[in-house]
């Protein structure tokens, strides 16, 4: 969603928005945490290699900022919201 399409919401409709991208932080929180095991198991058995590259990328993806998440967040500073 862009800027525009935040801004037509209701307040209730970007309060729900806002508690699903809470939810989604908590699981890539956990994601991350788990991929990071992973990793750390990988490093300790001697095998550096593809089964530790693959969760090395999907981290570097999960921890890039979300364009959405920074719009959701100005709309609500702007509706005194959070």
């Amino acid at each position: 969603m862009d800027y525009e399409a935040l801004s037509e919401l209701s307040d209730e409709q970007l309060l729900v928005e806002a508690k699903k991208a809470k939810s989604s932080a908590i699981t890539h929180a956990f994601l991350i945490g788990f991929l990071a095991g992973i990793i750390l198991f990988s490093v300790f058995a001697n095998s550096i290699g593809l089964v530790t590259l693959i969760p090395l990328f999907l981290i570097y993806k999960l921890v890039k900022p979300s364009a959405q998440k920074d719009v959701l967040e100005r709309v609500l500073k702007e509706r005194n919201l959070k």
